[in-house]
C-alpha cells in the first residue's frame, strides 16, 4: 500500500499526470461513465468530474479512500463520485462505463495483480465500445555498463568483509534480486529491444517470455540488464520511461548479472528473460549466455538468475509445502480456525472478543487485545 507522501508524489508527476489529462479529454463525453480502479486518493475521478462525466465509480481497496472521499466533498463532486472499499476483482457496479482509468504498474506493468485486475475489469465493467487508459505498454531491454552507482547496491557491504568479517554467502541472494535505479542513455551498450507489447484491450494472460539477442558494437563493462515501459495512454497521448527521457516517478528496472563482465565489439549476448505470477507476487528468471564474436558454441558466461533464489527458504519450510505433508494447527491458527468459525455463526465483534478472552486468555489478557485481533479478521475476511 502506497503512503500518501507517495500519492503525492505520482500527482507531482506533471509528464505522467499530463499524459493521463490528455488521455481523458479524449475519451470522456458529458454522459460518460468512468470507472478508476486503484483510485489512491481520488485524483483521476476528480479530473473526470472536471471534464464533465455524469459518474464515477472510484474503487480503492486501502484506506485512503477516505482521503479521496474528503476531497470530493472539498471539490463540489461528492455526488458523482460512488466510492467503494474493495479490490476491484471483488466490486459489482450498477451499470457499465464508457471509460476505465488505472495505473496499477509498479516500475513495470507486470506487477502484482495490474494485468489480472484489467482482464477482470475489461470483461465485466466496460461497455463494448469502452475506452481502457491505458491502450497499451511496451516493454523495452538492454545492457547496462557498470557504475560505481550500480555496484554500490550488490557489492557493499557484501563483498568488502567489514570489521574482518566474510559475508560471501549472502552474494548469491542479492545477486538474483532486481531494483529501480534511474539511468542515463550513455549507460546503455546496445540498441534496446522491444521484448512484450501489453495490449489492454486484448490481453488475457500475465505471463510472459522472450529471447532477447545483441550483437555488440562498442566495447565495455556490462553488468546487466535495464528494463522500461514505454506507454499509450490513447492515440497520440504517450509517455517513455527509458533511460535520457525526462524522469518519470517509475524509474527504470535494473537486473543484475552475477558479475560485470568485459565485452569487446562482436561478442554476442542471449538473454532469456521470464515473468511468472505465482500469486500475488511475480517471480523473474533471467538466463544470460556471452559469447565471444569469434567463437559462438561455448559461452565465455553462462548466468541462471531468479527472484526465487532471492530469498532463503529453510528446509523446515520447505517441507511443509510438501506433498505429503500433513499440516497441524499451531496456537496462531487455532485461534483464527475459532474466529473464522464465530464469524460464519453470525457473531459480532465484541462477541468473538469477549470469546478469545474466555477461550484464550493467555493470548489476549484484556478485551481490547481481543478486539483489535477479531477486528483485524473482520476487515480481512468479512463483506
Amino acid at each position: 500500500m502506497y503512503s500518501l507522501s507517495g500519492y503525492g508524489k505520482m500527482i507531482a508527476d506533471s509528464r505522467r499526470m499530463d499524459a493521463y489529462v490528455g488521455a481523458l479529454q479524449q475519451a470522456i463525453k458529458p454522459d460518460s461513465v468512468v470507472v478508476d480502479i486503484g483510485t489512491g486518493t481520488g485524483i483521476f475521478a476528480l479530473l473526470a468530474c472536471q471534464l464533465g462525466v455524469r459518474k464515477v465509480y472510484a474503487i480503492e481497496p486501502s484506506n485512503w479512500v477516505e482521503v479521496a472521499r474528503e476531497l470530493a466533498k472539498e471539490n463540489g463532486y461528492s455526488d458523482r463520485i460512488e466510492f467503494i472499499q474493495t479490490l476491484s476483482t471483488g466490486a459489482t457496479l450498477a451499470e457499465r462505463a464508457d471509460v476505465i482509468i488505472s495505473d496499477l504498474r509498479g516500475i513495470l506493468p507486470l506487477f502484482g495483480q495490474h494485468i489480472p485486475a484489467i482482464i477482470d475489469a475489461r470483461s465485466r465493467f466496460l461497455k463494448p465500445d469502452g475506452v481502457l487508459i491505458p491502450l497499451r505498454d511496451r516493454l523495452f531491454a538492454t545492457l547496462v555498463e557498470q557504475t560505481p552507482e550500480l555496484d554500490k547496491f550488490y557489492t557493499s557491504p557484501w563483498e568488502e568483509q567489514p570489521m574482518g568479517c566474510n559475508l560471501q554467502s549472502a552474494r548469491r541472494f542479492i545477486r538474483n534480486t532486481w531494483q529501480k535505479a534511474n539511468l542515463s542513455a550513455s549507460q546503455c551498450l546496445v540498441q534496446p529491444i522491444c521484448c512484450l507489447t501489453l495490449d489492454y484491450a486484448t490481453i488475457e494472460r500475465p505471463n510472459f517470455s522472450a529471447e532477447l539477442n545483441w550483437t555488440l558494437q562498442q566495447s565495455g563493462v556490462a553488468c546487466g540488464l535495464a528494463l522500461w515501459f514505454d506507454a499509450t495512454l490513447a492515440e497520440n497521448v504517450e509517455f517513455s520511461n527509458a533511460p535520457g527521457q525526462p524522469e518519470l516517478i517509475y524509474g527504470q528496472a535494473f537486473v543484475p548479472w552475477l558479475t560485470p563482465l568485459p565485452l569487446k565489439c562482436g561478442d554476442r549476448v542471449s538473454v532469456k528473460l521470464q515473468a511468472n505470477l505465482v500469486g500475488r507476487e511475480y517471480v523473474w528468471r533471467w538466463h544470460s549466455r556471452v559469447f565471444d564474436g569469434e567463437n559462438l558454441t561455448q559461452p565465455k558466461a553462462n548466468f541462471e538468475q531468479s527472484t526465487f533464489a532471492s530469498q532463503p527458504l529453510s528446509l523446515a519450510s520447505l517441507r511443509k509445502r510438501a506433498n505429503d505433508f500433513i499440516p497441524k494447527l499451531n496456537s496462531d491458527g487455532e485461534i483464527a480456525q475459532f474466529i473464522l468459525k464465530l464469524m460464519g455463526e453470525g457473531r459480532s465483534v465484541g462477541e468473538i472478543a469477549r470469546a478469545l478472552t474466555h477461550e484464550y486468555s493467555s493470548a489476549f489478557p484484556n478485551l481490547s487485545s481481543a478486539l483489535r485481533h477479531a477486528g483485524e479478521f473482520s476487515q480481512k475476511y468479512s463483506l
